[in-house]
């Protein structure tokens, strides 16, 4: 068995409209119980995701804030990868009337909000970056990305990024991707991503991931060979 791990994205992955289906719930358990892992990827905050998802010990780690918290269901730890927000920049968005979220490290508002967030990020001289999601925009330190939040619980699950298979539907879906042994786009995703994949599936959403579970226990994704094209240089756990 090569793909020992399926990392995927929540929203419009997994779930439509905030909800996964009873359908793939089951394809979830049902790779659980061949032997392999899960680990969820997203950028909602994990106070946010648990008010709409409440089947958490389905995954041995979860990715939260983009990259910058994990959650362990097993043991119900929560670590930061991040520092918390400046509170200049708090108070600077505050200032300007700009709505945000505040999670433990992200700071998360909404298009056309990115103009005053990257202007805050300059005038404060802060090393942080703005990523989109679907009309989603997150402010974030720059060395933050789903990509590193990956590679922490890899090294901590002592699992190679080759032997992963990582799906997503967006723009902050990119950076995980392509660390993963085999890059997947379900088939609603962005043009953008869907282009530099490995494997579009036929079905969108959680009728995608579980199409791809489907494969995966068939035969292990045998038969797709990744493109050395679309991925970054694996780094090893």
């Amino acid at each position: 068995m090569k793909y020992t791990v399926l990392a995927t994205d929540y929203d419009g992955t997994l779930a439509k409209d905030g909800a996964v289906d009873d359908t793939t719930l089951d394809a979830l358990r049902r790779l659980r119980a061949s032997g392999r892992r899960l680990v969820m990827v997203t950028g909602r905050e994990l106070r946010d995701l648990a008010l709409i998802f409440n089947h958490f010990e389905l995954f041995d780690h979860i990715v939260a804030e983009n990259g910058a918290v994990v959650y362990t269901p097993s043991t119900q730890s929560t670590r930061g990868l991040a520092a918390a927000p400046p509170q200049a920049f708090l108070d600077l968005l505050s200032q300007q009337n700009i709505g945000v979220s505040v999670g433990h490290c992200i700071v998360a508002t909404f298009e056309p909000n990115e103009h005053a967030v990257l202007a805050a990020i300059r005038d404060l001289g802060m090393e942080w970056h703005v990523i989109f999601n679907k009309g989603a925009v997150m402010a974030l330190p720059a060395n933050v990305t789903k990509a590193t939040g990956l590679a922490a619980v890899l090294q901590e699950m002592d699992v190679s990024p080759e032997n992963v298979v990582g799906v997503g539907d967006a723009e902050n879906d990119h950076a995980f991707v392509r660390r993963c042994g085999l890059s997947v786009a379900v088939s609603n995703a962005l043009p953008s991503l869907k282009a530099n994949v490995d494997l579009i599936t036929q079905n969108a959403r959680g009728a995608g991931v579980t199409e791809l579970i489907e494969r995966l226990l068939a035969n292990d994704l045998a038969d797709v060979s990744p493109n050395p094209v679309v991925h970054d240089p694996l780094i090893e756990a």
